[in-house]
């Protein structure tokens, strides 16, 4: 069986674009649940002097074997600059992804 769930939530005023994804699939006696998550500003920078914010990056990887669970979750955030008809926009983003895996409980069944 598998479930996907995606949102896509545009604000104009505020400039920014989130979209995110839920996925869960039951396979062979495993639950594999997936969330991807997305955000996106944009913002136009009027001076030419941007202070950019550092990239940054975590990973967490946990395993317990006594409870039979892995999980695993990234997220990057970065910045870039763009320009466009002659203006120039700072774009900030931002990703995250969160996997687990755990047994499927043994009395439920597969529809």
């Amino acid at each position: 069986m598998r479930d996907l769930v995606f949102r896509n939530i545009t604000s104009p005023q505020k400039q920014r674009r989130i979209l995110a994804s839920s996925e869960v699939v039951d396979k062979d006696g495993v639950r594999n649940i997936i969330h991807r998550h997305f955000v996106c500003i944009v913002r136009e920078i009027k001076d030419k002097q941007v202070a950019k914010p550092s990239p940054y990056m975590y990973v967490l990887r946990k395993r317990d074997s006594k409870e039979q669970e892995e999980k695993f979750f990234c997220r990057v955030k970065g910045s870039l600059c763009a320009v466009n008809n002659g203006r120039l926009f700072l774009i900030l983003f931002m990703h995250s992804l969160r996997i687990s895996l755990v047994p499927v409980p043994q009395g439920v069944s597969e529809i």
